[in-house]
């Protein structure tokens, strides 16, 4: 039995960017399944019009809206805000990843390396931008990951033009994510404010350890998957450590939390972050340089002019 079985959420409304695969379609499903209205938020309509048909195959009465949302882009943000078919939000699931394979580096429209523009400003950005949505009490739950731990910002390189590896490059743009989390928070403390930025993570999730979702996705069972069963699990079983901070009562802002065992796998517990996630001096200049490059500020008055 999983942690959420049972609960309900009638009367809330939560948004997952990047739920139309991966970690992020199951968090959608599993929202869904507590009663709660649940916005996808997609680069592709037609995929999310998909998933949303996945969902209410497996949960008939699941409340679904849907919204455009292009992280590669930060000139579109403003217009997936306006965009939004719903008021307000108790919860922003900020979700949505790349991880570029090619050596070659790319770059957004904006100028920004794609890996760290996607992951971490487009969501800091669009966290601005919802900000007013948020609900009393409500949460902004950044998905991080594990590849962070073993990782280090480097500010005067923040788009890896000078040494761009893409699995390092990856896991510095969620190392990014995590520390704007952890500063939200911080700052929303410091505001006297009752919203919550919390951190979470799903371990290691393999897709073939992962339940298929025909006609979404389809993830053949490997039997040579079954030994990494032994530390890893699958994404269906990453995204409950998710769903529990978007639901747990008794989880408050400034919180991490992934798998139990070895931060890997198992059922959802609270960990203690490294320090140099947590770091203040490195958020601060994340903070400037993010409120810089997307001309915006999130849950403050101010906003930088537009690049």
């Amino acid at each position: 039995m999983t942690w959420h079985n049972g609960r309900r959420a009638d009367e809330r409304t939560f948004l997952v960017t990047g739920a139309s695969a991966g970690i992020g379609y199951f968090v959608a499903e599993q929202l869904a399944a507590t009663g709660a209205t649940v916005v996808l938020a997609c680069r592709n309509p037609a995929k999310a019009d998909l998933a949303m048909a996945t969902i209410r195959a497996r949960v008939p009465a699941a409340r679904l809206r849907s919204v455009p949302l292009d992280l590669a882009d930060l000139s579109t943000l403003p217009a997936t805000a306006d965009a939004l078919p719903v008021d307000r939000l108790d919860a922003i699931v900020l979700n949505a990843g790349i991880l570029l394979d090619d050596p070659e580096r790319h770059t957004t429209p904006q100028g920004d390396e794609s890996m760290f523009a996607t992951n971490h400003l487009a969501h800091f950005a669009l966290t601005a931008h919802l900000a007013p949505r948020l609900a009393p009490n409500g949460r902004v739950v950044t998905v991080g990951s594990y590849a962070a731990r073993s990782e280090r910002l480097d500010l005067a390189d923040l788009d890896s033009a000078h040494d761009y590896r893409p699995k390092r490059t990856y896991a510095r743009s969620k190392l990014a994510q995590m520390i704007f989390a952890f500063e939200l928070d911080r700052r929303l403390r410091a505001q006297g404010s009752d919203i919550a930025s919390v951190v979470a993570h799903p371990g290691g999730a393999l897709d073939s350890l992962t339940p298929s979702r025909p006609p979404l996705f389809t993830h053949p069972r490997r039997l040579r998957a079954l030994p990494a069963a032994l530390a890893l699990h699958g994404k269906h079983q990453g995204a409950e450590t998710i769903v529990r901070t978007v639901l747990d009562p008794h989880i408050t802002g400034g919180q991490l939390w992934g798998p139990r065992v070895l931060g890997l796998r198992g059922h959802p517990h609270r960990e203690t972050p490294h320090p140099h996630v947590t770091d203040p001096a490195t958020a601060a200049a994340l903070w400037t340089a993010s409120v810089t490059r997307t001309g915006t500020n999130p849950f403050t008055a101010a906003s930088s002019p537009e690049r």
